[in-house]
């Protein structure tokens, strides 16, 4: 669950802040690999006070650990790099910074590590007084924007699954309310923080870095508009671009985010997964579960269906619709292939010039004169009520 304020409910600008525009991305089949050094990828901030959360977070997020395994983490007592490239599409690195750093101490270059930072994430412990917390997030976060003013800050209020509903909605206004205040009487009611409620057991964790994900990828709009157009001609009701190997989805059309339907999706990917690690691999094959054969259908007792297709082997594409509109499924297969080769033209202008094949809004350009962003795809995806 994430808590936003209005004005940033809107369509993110594609400006790319302060990190490198060529976000790291898994390269797609039959493109040449391209290696981006740890310098170059868009740098995320793990902060917060001793034992909120935070490596655990890490842990289980980006390396399978189970929740209950991190009970035995010890606390970080240095800074700890984490590169996020093994089998995953989107490369990104992350800083664990213990919770008794000093933002006064001389032995730090605070310049280096806030000029080239893309979000900050603030971990506050739910289950705690948070007073000292707040204290913290204030002096954090006053000191990184006035070094990078395009941070994007985000706070993941932590380990709430241990309290009531009501309980952690209170929590959640008071914190924002404190936080905000303190920004306003330091004069820096410019600066934007978001809100999310996390806890390690459950998905909110990963829905929650999902949406920090997404504010680092210029081309989020176009993602965005391709999934409408897709479910608009596919009568599909909720469609997630998934990266297969943290089920963070980087992308997901207009409509609002349920999170049983959310879960729906990350569970479908699990059972793809391992479904496919024991009957899906043979010998002569690269050890890789999750190829360009593999899709899933599972029709659930509600007249539901969910719909998964391989965009490429780091991407999935799993879609919610009922299951009347699943009748004609050559339709839906057909404007996939569309889909999955417009993914694929956005994602190569990586490897082109930027400054030529982009408009200012940064809204990529396929083949020279069709603007995604714009609603076009070519080639064009068919509406099944044009068929009947």
């Amino acid at each position: 669950m994430s808590y936003q304020d209005d004005e940033e409910g809107g369509a993110f600008d594609g400006t790319a802040g302060s990190f490198p525009k060529d976000f790291g991305y898994g390269a797609f089949d039959g493109e040449h690999d391209i290696v981006t050094s740890g310098d170059q990828k868009p740098r995320i901030l793990l902060m917060g006070l001793r034992r909120s959360g935070k490596s655990s977070i890490q842990k289980v997020v980006f390396h399978k650990m189970s929740p209950n395994e991190t009970l035995f983490l010890e606390s970080t007592n240095k800074i700890v790099k984490d590169d996020i490239n093994n089998s995953s599409f989107v490369q990104f690195q992350i800083w664990d910074f213990p919770g008794q750093i000093d933002f006064f101490d001389s032995n730090f270059d605070y310049d280096m590590i806030f000029s080239g930072c893309g979000a900050l994430i603030f971990v506050i412990d739910a289950q705690d007084d948070y007073m000292e917390a707040l204290n913290k997030l204030n002096v954090t976060v006053t000191k990184a924007y006035k070094i990078n003013s395009n941070i994007k800050f985000e706070v993941f209020i932590h380990k709430v699954d241990g309290l009531g509903d009501d309980f952690k909605m209170e929590s959640q206004r008071d914190i924002h309310q404190r936080a905000t205040d303190d920004l306003n009487d330091s004069g820096l009611d410019q600066i934007h923080l978001s809100f999310h409620l996390t806890s390690i057991y459950d998905h909110s964790i990963f829905e929650a870095f999902s949406k920090v994900v997404q504010k680092l990828i210029p081309q989020l709009p176009a993602l965005e508009n391709l999934l409408n157009i897709l479910n608009t001609n596919s009568a599909i009701e909720k469609s997630f671009l998934f990266d297969v190997v943290s089920k963070i989805y980087i992308a997901t059309d207009s409509t609002p985010v349920d999170m049983q339907s959310y879960e729906l999706c990350c569970d479908m990917i699990d059972v793809v997964i391992d479904v496919s690690w024991i009957y899906g691999i043979r010998e002569e094959q690269d050890p890789a579960a999750f190829d360009e054969q593999s899709f899933s259908l599972i029709k659930l007792n509600n007249g539901t269906v969910l719909y998964l297709r391989e965009v490429n082997k780091f991407l999935a594409l799993v879609c919610i619709l009922r299951e009347d509109n699943f009748d004609h499924k050559g339709i839906i297969d057909y404007n996939f292939l569309c889909f999955q080769n417009a993914i694929q033209q956005v994602f190569e202008l990586r490897s082109k010039n930027l400054l030529t094949m982009t408009n200012p809004l940064g809204s990529p350009v396929v083949n020279g004169n069709n603007l995604i962003g714009d609603g076009q795809l070519s080639p064009t995806l068919t509406d099944e009520q044009n068929l009947n």
